[in-house]
């Protein structure tokens, strides 16, 4: 059985007040956690209005390796 993923639309992530306050830098928090293959949405830099739809995904984590 494959694990649930989570998944959010930029536009809500970036609307929501609290989320906001955590994260000042959001676009760039996304950036670096879809650059360590946290996240996985379609593009490079996501800009509020233009991207609202996109889908934000949060990957499984790896699996480890058997010693």
């Amino acid at each position: 059985m494959a694990p649930t993923s989570l998944q959010v639309k930029f536009g809500v992530l970036f609307n929501d007040d609290r989320c906001a306050n955590i994260f000042e830098a959001l676009v760039g928090t996304l950036r670096a956690a879809k650059k360590r293959k946290i996240l996985k949405y379609d593009g490079e830099l996501l800009l509020q209005g233009v991207h609202d739809n996109v889908e934000i995904t949060l990957l499984p984590p790896p699996a480890v390796a058997a010693a």
